[in-house]
């Protein structure tokens, strides 16, 4: 769900966004888990609508992987 800025905050926005993006220490993570998705793909492994988790270094669906529990992810 999109947020609903004027088109002066949504410049704003992009702008720093791609800059967050850009940062060597998120483009790192980037690189990582393009690795791991290409390897999971190549040995078969269905990756629709799932997301890596570091914890347990496997996939999992997005729902899953978000700390849904009523825990949150801040007592992984």
């Amino acid at each position: 769900m999109t947020q609903k800025l004027s088109p002066r905050a949504s410049a704003a926005k992009a702008k720093r966004d791609l800059l967050a993006a850009k940062t060597p220490n998120r483009r790192a993570k980037k690189a990582e888990n393009q690795r791991l998705r290409r390897a999971a793909k190549k040995a078969g492994v269905k990756l629709k609508g799932k997301d890596y988790d570091h914890k347990d270094k496997k996939f999992k669906t997005v729902k899953a992987n978000r700390g849904n529990d009523g825990k949150g992810t801040k007592n992984e």
